[in-house]
């Protein structure tokens, strides 16, 4: 029941944002983009702070991160350390809207992101050529990630980790959440929502939580067409998983609460390709943020472990049986 009571707690935040957004759109293309004074350079000329991390010698593989809903590009910092010092290098910018990028907290539309990872990831193959590159998206960024390769024009990448994608779209959300999201169509789009007291748990990493929490480039509030924007791209990332065919790892937390089994089940069970060019992960002990979780180190040498031979086991074991677990935890 708490949980039940959580779900529609959310889903009631979501449908406040049913109104007519005020989103901030992309402006017209001035340039092919470029990445420059640690930015990346838009092609509508917007400047997003972008971080890397580096090996010493030149990156046996190069990953482009895009990070999650009301986060920004720091979230990387501790697994990109850690594939830095094993020859990877990451990518990883602050999307519009979220850390110290322009118009905070405000939402582009989902084509406005799609068209920034396209970019970010042209930019650095040319940057890198030869080297294997891979678009890794965690929650938000997961689901930007599944659009982006399967819009009609889709850059050019040797494989895609997604992390927790974000993919509880409407379809898979009960009556009652549907209902609100129809029905609530003109409330006040610049109502400040936060997700304190729902009692969702994002990790089990109390130390990185805090951290999380006192960082000013973390959005507590959001406003509420912005909530309406995060889940019209879950719809898009769900629509899009059927055709999502890229060789790709695809993880989940057993113990995520921010996005339920359900869609994730529902999402799996659409991907088209193989087991073993679309590889799925579940980690009994992860939560969400996995990349972040106390065992965040096991995740993060699984990342590793795949990117150097696909088509072998992960050193974890987490991704034996793993769509069969949750296609029977959905079925249950």
């Amino acid at each position: 029941m708490a949980r039940a009571a959580g779900i529609l707690a959310l889903a009631l935040l979501a449908a406040v944002a049913g109104c007519a957004p005020g989103y901030v759109l992309p402006g017209p293309a001035v340039t092919r983009g470029t990445i420059e004074n640690r930015e990346l350079v838009t092609t509508d000329g917007l400047r997003l702070p972008m971080r890397l991390w580096s090996p010493d010698g030149p990156p046996r593989a190069v990953v482009v991160a895009l990070h999650g809903f009301n986060d920004y590009s720091a979230a990387f910092e501790m697994p990109a350390r850690h594939w830095a010092a094993r020859g990877v290098a990451t990518y990883a910018y602050d999307q519009r809207g979220f850390g110290e990028a322009p118009n905070r907290g405000r939402w582009p539309g989902t084509d406005a992101y799609a068209g920034d990872a396209a970019t970010a990831l042209r930019l650095v193959r040319s940057r890198h050529p030869g080297v294997p590159l891979y678009l890794l998206g965690e929650s938000m960024g997961g689901a930007i990630a599944m659009v982006t390769m399967t819009g009609p024009t889709p850059p050019a990448a040797d494989g895609v980790i997604l992390v927790a994608p974000a993919v509880w779209g409407r379809q898979t959300m009960g009556f009652v959440q549907r209902w609100a999201l129809s029905a609530v169509s003109t409330a006040m789009p610049w109502l400040s929502l936060s997700g304190s007291g729902l009692g969702f748990r994002p990790s089990d990493n109390e130390a990185m939580l805090r951290d999380f929490s006192r960082d000013p480039h973390v959005i507590k509030d959001t406003r509420a067409d912005t909530v309406r924007g995060l889940v019209d791209l879950m719809d898009d990332a769900l629509a899009a998983s059927a055709r999502f065919d890229d060789r790709a790892l695809v993880l989940y937390g057993e113990k995520d609460q921010i996005v339920p089994r359900e869609p994730t089940a529902l999402m799996l069970s659409r991907l088209p390709g193989a087991a073993d060019r679309q590889r799925v992960a579940v980690y009994p002990a992860g939560w969400h943020m996995l990349l972040r979780d106390l065992q965040a180190e096991v995740v993060w040498n699984d990342i590793l472990a795949w990117i150097a031979d696909p088509g072998a086991g992960l050193p974890s074991g987490a991704d034996r049986d793993a769509r069969g677990r949750l296609a029977r935890d959905r079925t249950s």
